[in-house]
């Protein structure tokens, strides 16, 4: 591995700090803004969508790269399958966008509508025939899926993972903090497995994620949307494809398992907000547990008095690194 084709994710880095400053500031002033839920009186002046910068950054960054390893190092390889990755990433982000400027109050896109296109923005990654079609399965050992692989098994791991990244949200800092866990993790699974190249397009996301992150954390000044949420997903799964370890993405993928069984519980229909009391502590919004922020909630007010958003946020930290290490031991043993 050349080092200098690193430089792709200083770009991604250096470009949403120069330019998503300047969103904010637009999106107020056209009163593109949202409400802060978890903070007393539902302040409505905090820009919307933010994420279209993350992801254009990332964009800028993956692209970057291209150049220095096309014109710069003088090797080729990959590229099919980046541009491939690239495209599934830029339709979810616009699909995403779409249900952002519909507004999540109004409803956003219908389940049906999100479904149907998350599964059409898999093509890309399917006419490519990406992955390998063997699969090694616990307790069954490897089965080979051949032509279903691309067919069923890549359209049906991309609407999920896009959709329910996007379930457990809500929360200053969340969508993005998990989002910079995870892909850093899985960039490092790359990594290790022979990719460099994906790992470098992971971390051109991981650098603008950051970067959002400081403007995303409490109390924010910006809001991911869903054109972010979708566009993580989507590079999730399209890494883990690519790169061939499925099974480390379902590990660290447990708790958005866990938020889609509790949001089916509740029928799709709860939100993941907390209750906010008069002293900006949080408590459960229902009377049952209807997400991981829910249980985060309930479980955090055994132990304290006053249950902040920040101490939400930490504790879902804490469970995602669980899993990541979970999915390290399994690596090496």
């Amino acid at each position: 591995m050349n080092y200098i084709l690193i430089l792709g994710i200083f770009v991604s880095f250096i470009l949403t700090l120069l330019v998503l400053p300047k969103w904010i500031k637009i999106a107020k002033k056209i009163d593109m803004t949202w409400e802060d839920m978890n903070k007393v009186g539902h302040p409505k002046n905090v820009a919307a969508s933010g994420g279209i910068v993350v992801v254009m950054s990332f964009i800028v960054g993956v692209l970057f790269y291209l150049f220095l390893k096309t014109f710069v190092v003088g090797k080729s390889g990959f590229e099919v399958e980046i541009f491939a990755l690239l495209a599934v990433v830029l339709i979810l982000a616009l699909i995403g966008l779409t249900d952002d400027l519909l507004g999540w109050k109004h409803g956003g896109l219908s389940n049906r509508s999100r479904i149907a296109l998350a599964i059409m923005s898999s093509i890309p990654l399917v006419v490519i025939s990406a992955g390998t079609h063997t699969i090694a399965l616990p307790f069954i050992g490897s089965v080979s899926f051949g032509v279903m692989y691309p067919l069923l098994l890549i359209p049906l791991a991309v609407c999920f993972v896009t959709t329910t990244y996007n379930f457990l949200a809500g929360f200053n800092g969340l969508e993005a903090g998990l989002g910079a866990l995870i892909l850093s993790f899985l960039s490092f699974v790359a990594f290790v497995n022979g990719s460099p190249w994906l790992a470098i397009i992971g971390l051109c996301m991981v650098a603008s994620l950051i970067v959002f992150l400081v403007f995303n954390w409490v109390p924010a000044k910006v809001f991911p949307g869903d054109v972010l949420t979708y566009a993580v997903g989507a590079l999730m799964v399209g890494m883990a494809i690519l790169g061939n370890f499925e099974k480390i993405l379902l590990i660290v993928y447990i708790p958005f398992f866990i938020e889609f069984i509790l949001k089916i519980r509740g029928r799709l229909k709860k939100h993941s907000f907390g209750k906010v009391n008069s002293d900006g502590s949080l408590s459960l919004l229902y009377d049952k547990v209807y997400g991981l922020t829910h249980f985060g909630i309930w479980f955090l007010s055994k132990f304290k008095k006053k249950v902040s958003e920040k101490d939400v946020v930490y504790f879902i930290y804490s469970l995602e690194l669980i899993f990541i290490l979970i999915a390290l031991l399994y690596m090496i043993f």
